[in-house]
């Protein structure tokens, strides 16, 4: 008697069953997943002893948003976010050795045009050699300029030196025939030799002397050998250019003409 009953006053929600568990919650960034948990007895309480994990790989995730691990859809997803590491780094890899690939072609080529400028180059200069000895000349000494022709010390300096060790060959410039080889006032001693088309070429402070007076001689023979003889302030050969015989010109110009490159 005059007992009332106490309603509930939260009614049951129709054709939704309560769960006392939390499925699943992903943070972005971490993605974490608290599952299996029972909610506390009272509404508004806190949850009691959740255990929170990291989602390693797209196995967890499955298994948190869906409680199996049989569900594809999530496992894709994560698959189509971020592509694994290890084909990261092949790529990675692949990129290197083409662009080292490249690199290492651009060097050959660039080799290739040194080498094929550098034969280039000898083949002219071979050629020019093979011409000037065609044309009956040569260079007179191999040494360094060191005067030229013209007004030199208050004086006129006839020819031009070129300077070398004592020893060093001594050619004629051209086909001829030594007129003089021997002592000569100033030079110490000397070679003269004259040419088919009436010049002579003078050859002066010479050391010793290889070719005899009256002999015939070709282009490039070697007639003496460079020396520091008469009134000379070094070892080099004093040269000169005589045009017919007797005009003393500037040899530079005369041998240039004739393809030999001294100064």
């Amino acid at each position: 008697m005059g007992k009332h009953r106490k309603e509930d006053r939260q009614p049951p929600m129709a054709g939704l069953p309560l769960r006392n568990k939390v499925v699943a919650a992903v943070v972005a960034g971490g993605a974490f997943a608290a599952v299996g948990q029972p909610l506390a007895a009272n509404a508004g309480s806190e949850p009691q002893d959740r255990d929170v994990q990291p989602l390693a790989d797209a196995k967890n995730l499955s298994t948190a948003v869906t409680g199996t691990q049989n569900s594809p859809a999530a496992v894709q997803l994560l698959q189509a976010q971020a592509p694994p590491q290890a084909e990261v780094q092949e790529t990675a890899v692949r990129e290197m050795a083409k662009a080292r690939a490249i690199e290492a072609e651009r060097i050959a080529q660039a080799e290739a045009a040194r080498k094929a400028a550098q034969a280039e180059a000898e083949a002219r200069r071979a050629a020019e050699e093979k011409a000037r000895k065609a044309a009956g000349f040569h260079k007179p000494a191999e040494g360094r300029y060191t005067s030229g022709y013209g007004s030199r010390w208050g004086t006129s300096h006839r020819g031009i030196d070129i300077a070398n060790k004592i020893g060093t060959p001594i050619y004629a410039v051209a086909p001829g025939e030594v007129v003089e080889a021997g002592p000569a006032s100033g030079f110490g001693m000397w070679v003269r030799v004259e040419h088919d088309d009436g010049t002579v070429t003078v050859y002066g402070h010479v050391n010793t002397i290889v070719a005899d007076e009256g002999q015939r001689v070709g282009a490039g023979e070697q007639i003496a050998t460079m020396g520091n003889r008469g009134q000379s302030t070094g070892p080099h050969l004093h040269f000169e250019v005589h045009k017919n015989g007797s005009q003393k010109i500037n040899p530079l110009p005369w041998l240039r003409e004739r393809g030999i490159e001294v100064a």
